[in-house]
């Protein structure tokens, strides 16, 4: 709530349940929100888009892997010497939270891929039923293509995203910069304050900070309105859609960074600054390489020839 120094002061309990050793945190809460939401909304577009839900379910078990494998191994990698260094073990722990958003979202991008790729190869099918075939007998599926998929999921994979910083917002998991503007964040709660005193490198969670989480939500919202609004069904060839997404959260993130406190490794910059300046330098490559704009009375007259051939037969 508004504090009476003109700050937002947050005083929840960053932990949703503590039983144990086992800890859940709002930000693991609220991602498994965003990312269950995600897989299903995009089930529902892929319905519509002809495109079986079974097909984006065993996609998506595959994709959630990749991606709690790559968003935590870049947390650990990041945090490694003020907080694993010393608890290795401790960087099994997901559900306390700790993740790396770059490392979830590539790392998301390349199980699904790899399931995509490999699902239908004759190698693994003759494999599976002769050595694993108590397991099912596996068949071929009808698979769409790896970038048909990724545009479809990217505008719901930005929500998902949205939804998880509510989480962050919560925590207080991200140290950001001291600020005097009046929507700056002030945490009250002891716990919120032993983690800054742990990581937050000096700074504590009474001094007023910038919402750094807060500005990349909006980031987020933004980037999913350009892809439904504007781009969708007018950047071709499949795929390109998925490449802006990742170029303009890569800008965003970039300039974000800047209000954050994470740990500097190269030339002032942080770990996700570089994986986003290359990230960025990739993906506008590709785009101006091969990217392609329709307008819209073209996408209009595409979709009704496609209609009428599928009406005469």
């Amino acid at each position: 709530m508004l504090g009476v120094f003109n700050v937002i002061r947050i005083g929840m309990d960053p932990y949703l349940l503590q039983y144990g050793n086992f800890v859940l945190t709002w930000h693991g809460f609220f991602t498994f929100i965003g990312v269950s939401m995600a897989v299903f909304v995009v089930a529902h577009w892929a319905k519509k888009d002809q495109i079986s839900p079974d097909t984006i379910f065993s996609v998506a078990l595959w994709a959630i892997l990749g991606g709690i494998i790559g968003a935590r191994l870049l947390h650990v990698i990041d945090f490694w010497g003020r907080i694993y260094k010393n608890d290795p073990i401790s960087a099994l722990y997901v559900w306390q939270g700790g993740i790396g958003i770059y490392g979830a979202l590539l790392g998301g991008f390349i199980g699904g891929a790899i399931f995509v790729t490999v699902r239908n190869k004759d190698g693994l099918i003759t494999f599976w039923n002769r050595w694993l075939k108590w397991l099912g007998k596996l068949e071929k599926i009808d698979l769409p293509s790896v970038g048909r998929l990724a545009d479809l999921a990217a505008p719901a994979v930005l929500v998902s995203m949205a939804i998880g910083r509510i989480g962050d917002i919560i925590n207080g998991e991200h140290i950001a910069r001291v600020t005097s503007l009046p929507w700056a964040f002030v945490y009250d709660h002891v716990d919120t304050q032993r983690l800054y005193a742990f990581i937050g490198d000096g700074q504590s969670s009474l001094s007023p900070a910038h919402p750094a989480v807060v500005y990349e939500m909006m980031w987020d919202f933004v980037i999913a309105g350009l892809l439904w609004f504007v781009l969708r069904g007018r950047l071709k060839p499949d795929g390109m859609m998925f490449v802006a997404f990742l170029g303009l959260y890569s800008l965003g993130r970039f300039f974000i960074s800047f209000v954050r406190l994470d740990k500097v490794w190269v030339v002032g910059l942080d770990a996700s600054q570089m994986v986003a300046l290359t990230t960025l330098f990739i993906t506008m490559t590709i785009l101006i390489s091969k990217g392609q704009w329709i307008k819209r009375n073209k996408v209009s007259r595409i979709n009704t020839e496609a209609l009428s051939e599928e009406v005469a037969s």
